[in-house]
């Protein structure tokens, strides 16, 4: 049912351990102190035993296929911190250096300089660097560009890192600019980069009744696919329509820069944070995981340096371990904000083996909903948003395991991992 990754690549990249939390039923009450801000992705205990690939070259790093392509045009980025096209130089920077008309910047959740909070209004505003202007894509309600600004444009240029979950809003964002370009004649480029859990797919296709800003298209939770290999699937299968009601039956005219050396059975570092709240590869594994709490009353750790890594409230009963959430950057109110949570430390256990082994793993949820003795009331409208079906909930409600509602999405699994052969665009193994 799910795909175990198997094939590492035999380079180990030496990284520095941070200190980790003591694992549950063994901790003692605690506060997790919020780390400094900052873009880099953070390390977490035993990644010094990772294996990961280190000749993967991502798009933006492959200037000699993509400067051809934006020769003599007028381009507007579409990128935030992640866009790197080497250690130290965005792609944006980049571009200018080799004298290419860069006209705007477009910013996707959480800014061009990805420090805003989840869903937070982002104001377009200049970017200091450069002088450029940055054309929010939240600062309206139909997150699609005015004409005018569409106008200052030939071509779209698109880097942006995704984690592979279908609730991560950068493919949404993706489609619509997609969709937009697509219904005003613009080029779309997409400078491919590797999904770091695109070695396997998990979780119920969603049903388009649940369709939002945290999930647009047809795709099991864990798609497997990169944005590019999105992008190439959405523009064939007339998936435009869901970036915008007017493009059906339309495409874009597209064009991917495909990463170099990568297959999906590779073990991908992210050098940047994708997201302020996913400050290391660790939370990014357990993503698919916790991220439902978003959709109960359960904090699962923004505002504490190791969101998404832990779960609790104030009314959950019998735990040791415990945190309290601050307002830091990233997440300046979080849920809970100042309140001892009692609950689950997943900072060290169960391992990265196990999280990839597991896939999306159900048992918190019921867990906490179990503790808590909430029964509806444990449950927001957010949940089926980001499950992506009604089944789950009246499963968890009615008693029944983990297993038992996992086992439900097999069908859907096994029926998308065929739907998007035709449109992968790396090796599966």
């Amino acid at each position: 049912m799910k795909k175990l990754f198997t094939t590492l690549a035999a380079a180990a990249l030496a990284l520095t351990v941070c200190a980790c939390s003591q694992a549950q039923g063994q901790a003692e009450p605690q506060t997790q102190e919020p780390a400094a801000h900052s873009n880099l992705i953070g390390t977490f205990p035993g990644e010094e035993n990772m294996n990961y690939a280190t000749d993967i070259l991502t798009g933006a790093q492959q200037l000699e296929e993509y400067l051809p392509l934006v020769e003599g045009k007028r381009v507007c980025i579409l990128s935030n911190q992640s866009g790197m096209a080497s250690a130290t130089a965005h792609v944006l920077d980049t571009l200018l250096a080799h004298n290419v008309k860069v006209t705007c910047i477009m910013s996707p959740e959480h800014g061009f300089r990805g420090d805003a909070d989840a869903g937070e209004h982002v104001s377009s505003s200049t970017d200091p660097k450069t002088g450029i202007p940055i054309r929010s894509l939240y600062e309206g309600k139909s997150g699609k560009p005015a004409k005018e600004v569409m106008d200052e444009f030939d071509v779209l240029v698109f880097d942006l890192q995704d984690v592979g979950v279908r609730f991560y809003t950068y493919y949404v964002t993706m489609v619509k600019m997609m969709a937009a370009c697509a219904m005003e004649g613009k080029e779309f480029i997409v400078l491919d980069r590797p999904n770091p859990i695109g070695f396997y797919v998990d979780g119920p296709i969603l049903d388009m009744q649940y369709k939002s800003g945290v999930g647009s298209l047809p795709i099991p939770v864990v798609h497997g696919m990169t944005l590019g290999e999105i992008a190439y699937m959405a523009n064939e299968s007339d998936w435009l329509q869901h970036g915008h009601k007017d493009a059906v039956g339309k495409k874009v005219d597209l064009k991917v820069v495909k990463c170099a050396n990568y297959t999906h059975a590779k073990l991908y570092r992210l050098p940047i944070k994708p997201s302020p709240n996913l400050g290391d590869m660790r939370a990014i594994y357990l993503y698919p995981s916790t991220c439902y709490f978003e959709g109960t009353p359960v904090s699962l750790g923004r505002g504490t340096a190791k969101a998404f890594q832990m779960y609790g409230h104030p009314n959950m009963l019998g735990y040791k371990y415990s945190f309290t959430p601050r307002s830091i950057p990233g997440a300046k109110n979080p849920p809970l904000l100042d309140k001892e949570c009692w609950g689950v430390d997943l900072t060290v256990n169960p391992s990265i083996e196990q999280i990839n082994q597991d896939g999306i793993n159900l048992e918190y949820i019921v867990d906490a909903y179990t503790n808590l003795n909430l029964e509806d009331h444990f449950f927001r409208k957010m949940f089926e948003l980001e499950i992506g079906q009604s089944y789950v909930r009246k499963m968890i409600k009615e008693g029944k395991s983990a297993k038992e509602i996992e086992a439900m999405w097999v069908e859907d699994v096994e029926k998308f991992k065929e739907q998007r052969k035709p449109f992968l665009l790396y090796p599966e193994n």
